[in-house]
């Protein structure tokens, strides 16, 4: 069987001299991981379109074990991430976050949508880092069966008010109900909302104080750790530089 489609590089393993194992993110059949044989010389082929972080078009080939990259071109390479650390390792975050939850082996559109979108915006510094995390995380959570619930107060149904969030239960808490849940002001609240529920291209226009945009970063990060029960070390070294 052979498989044609475009995809992302999420991670790239060298194997041996000159081969590689390609994890990439593709449009047809969800995250998928082949072996690229010889990608890694400088005259092959495949080197340009199966490097981190490239966007390209490949041919696989299932064989008896694995799958075969045959061919592949680059359609959009992001070299200005390459440029500057904070940003790149951000993209990278984003590709771990992505091979952890995105579909496996079966249509993958929105995903490979919003982390082109993301990576576009990444590298050109259109949108704020922070935003661009924030709608990455919510969003491939929600794709994955993660979303939270947002309408009204988990504990008394409270719709009207002043809220926190409950990162391990997904929900919002009205504060007559719990006063240890993380603050949300109602901009951070209404661009939760829209980021769960609106268009892919009306997540990516939301507008907040550089204040209110950490804050959705720290409510977005800490509900992805409850709901996975991880880290990934990439994101630890983006705080890390970021802090």
């Amino acid at each position: 069987m052979k498989i044609q489609t475009d995809g992302l590089i999420l991670r790239e393993t060298p194997v041996g001299e000159a081969d590689k194992f390609v994890t990439i993110l593709t449009r047809s059949h969800g995250i998928l991981r082949a072996a690229a044989r010889g990608a890694r010389k400088t005259n092959s082929r495949l080197l340009a379109a199966t490097r981190l972080l490239t966007h390209g078009q490949f041919l696989l080939q299932e064989g008896k074990n694995n799958l075969y990259l045959d061919d592949a071109r680059p359609l959009t390479v992001f070299f200005s991430l390459r440029e500057d650390l904070e940003k790149l390792t951000l993209g990278q975050y984003f590709c771990e976050l992505a091979g952890a939850v995105a579909p496996r082996e079966e249509p993958a559109e929105e995903a490979l949508r919003l982390l082109l979108n993301t990576l576009h915006f990444l590298s050109n510094g259109e949108r704020a880092p922070y935003l661009l995390k924030a709608v990455t995380e919510l969003r491939l959570l929600s794709g994955a069966g993660y979303a939270p619930d947002l309408s009204a107060c988990c504990r008394c149904g409270e719709q009207n008010g002043n809220y926190g969030f409950l990162p391990l239960e997904g929900r919002l808490v009205c504060a007559a109900c719990d006063t240890n849940a993380l603050p949300l002001s109602a901009q951070v609240l209404t661009a939760l909302r829209r980021i769960q529920a609106g268009g892919l291209e009306h997540c990516f226009n939301i507008t907040l104080s550089p204040k209110d945009c950490a804050a959705l970063a720290t409510v977005s990060e800490a509900f992805m750790k409850a709901q996975l029960g991880r880290s990934f070390p990439t994101l630890d070294f983006y705080n890390t530089l970021h802090n």
